[in-house]
């Protein structure tokens, strides 16, 4: 298998684990909804997606000092810490109770236990991705039904211009995603482009983000000739072969990279407004046994999609990208287009009436 073919193959990989996350939040819309999991008391309150966004604002710099002073540990006994939490919410509905202690799931909480244990073990990719799989879904259905439609936009909206701004302006979401990284937990799917790929084995994912402007470093600029002054085109000849020399080696290293990495929150914040499209629009359902799917909703998966195709083959040209701009703009732009062909006024799919 050539270098380009596991690379399609990786992506299309990267599609899959998006789509579990899609359908499973789908799927727990309904359980959610009956075992009174909403968080909030109001869901149409717009308000609550700032808060939700004061929330993320202050866990970051909580995780940034973490790291700046050596709480990597704490760091990771929370994340697991919550995947154990997302895993129960998500077994509690779809286990069912066979085996009761006092009330008590027996059957749901082993399972989720043994989700924390084998983070805490074995952080191999593939428990990595299931993991992630089994936190993005009910993370996704929890605030899906959590969240009205304005809510839902307003959060996508505002969470796309903040990632774009931490990437490309204060680039401290480099450092952020580089530090979790490296501690092995579920906050990224990590999907291999080899059969002998091990997370396990790698010690740093150092170069996976080469340096704070997510562009490859060109360490051969120092040796350029310096220029007589004369202007006779010898130096510009060898500064075009030398970069066209670099622009090979850097596209040849991209599609030999050993995986793929991408944040399990670029996965999550889409299916927000996928399950909430499901849950709060009054819509042409699509009968799909065992999952809530509507128009809308189906608009939503699809830009997501379509926004992650875009992404992969930006990132594949050797830079490090935020994700949320594309992402929640084709989630958005897909719901749009699946409301309206459903006959919903603009304003109605907007949660404005």
């Amino acid at each position: 298998m050539n270098d380009r073919t596991r690379i399609v193959v990786a992506v299309c990989v990267t599609v899959l684990l998006f789509l579990a996350v899609q359908l499973g939040a789908l799927a727990l819309v309904e359980p959610f909804h009956e075992a009174e999991y909403q968080a909030v008391e109001d869901p149409e309150d717009p308000t609550n997606s700032l808060v939700y966004f004061g929330i993320i604002l202050v866990a970051t710099a909580f995780m940034l000092a973490a790291f700046k002073f050596g709480g990597q540990i704490l760091i990771r006994g929370l994340i697991i810490g919550v995947s154990v939490m997302l895993a129960w919410f998500v077994f509690g509905e779809v286990v069912p109770p066979t085996v009761t202690y006092d009330g008590l799931n027996v059957v749901a909480a082993l399972a989720a236990l043994s989700v924390g244990v084998g983070l805490l073990v074995y952080p191999e990719w593939y428990v990595i991705d299931l993991a992630g799989v089994l936190m993005g879904a009910g993370a996704a259905g929890l605030f899906g039904i959590s969240f009205g439609l304005l809510p839902a936009l307003v959060l996508l909206a505002v969470l796309a211009v903040y990632d774009a701004i931490s990437v490309y302006k204060t680039k401290h979401m480099l450092s952020l995603a580089q530090g979790v990284m490296d501690l092995k937990i579920p906050v990224v799917f990590v999907v291999p482009t080899t059969l002998s790929y091990s997370y396990l084995s790698t010690e740093s994912t150092d170069g996976v983000i080469e340096d704070g402007s997510g562009e490859r470093r060109d360490d051969a600029e120092s040796d350029r000739p310096a220029t007589d002054g004369e202007g006779d085109g010898t130096h510009e000849a060898v500064d075009e072969a030398r970069d066209e020399s670099t622009d090979d080696e850097s596209a040849e290293g991209d599609l030999e990279r050993d995986a793929l990495f991408i944040g399990l929150g670029d996965a999550v914040i889409p299916t927000i407004l996928v399950a909430s499209a499901a849950y709060f629009v009054d819509a042409t359902t699509i009968d799909v046994p065992g999952i809530a799917l509507n128009v809308p909703a189906l608009g939503a998966i699809v830009g997501t999609i379509a926004g992650l195709l875009v992404l992969m083959y930006m990132v594949l040209q050797g830079r490090a990208h935020a994700g949320l701009p594309l992402l929640n703009g084709g989630a958005i732009g897909g719901y749009l287009v699946g409301a309206l062909a459903s006959g919903l006024s603009i304003a109605t799919a907007l949660g404005l009436s």
